[in-house]
């Protein structure tokens, strides 16, 4: 196996043992990330009912950011999502990170939420 196929396979293996302990539920959705090369995807999930409540991405109208790949720009996000989320009535969540590491863009875009109001 060349050297992606072998991070994308732990990767999918790191995702599947953190789902197998973190649960949505209508008083604390699931916070799932997603991140590819240009852009980070973030949605807060009731896996009991299969609604999400609120999403946001680097691509969001909202936002209008020049560069989308960066911690600041993951940050900004996390912020827009906390917004979202008082807004439905929502201020605990659980964290999905969605078996990346939690360092870079994924731990800003936690920051970001954090900062907005979100408890972990």
């Amino acid at each position: 196996m060349d050297r992606n196929s072998l991070k994308t396979l732990r990767r999918s293996r790191r995702r599947i043992g953190i789902r197998k302990r973190v649960v949505g539920t209508a008083a604390k959705p699931r916070l799932a990330v997603y991140k590819s090369l240009n852009h980070m995807y973030a949605q807060l999930i009731n896996d009991l009912d299969g609604v999400t409540i609120a999403a946001a991405a680097t691509n969001s109208k909202e936002l209008k950011l020049d560069k989308t790949g960066n911690s600041d720009a993951a940050g900004k996000v996390g912020e827009l999502l906390a917004r979202l989320a008082t807004a439905k009535g929502v201020s605990e969540i659980a964290f999905d990170r969605g078996g990346f590491k939690f360092h870079g863009r994924v731990k800003a875009l936690a920051e970001g939420a954090r900062k907005g109001g979100l408890k972990f």
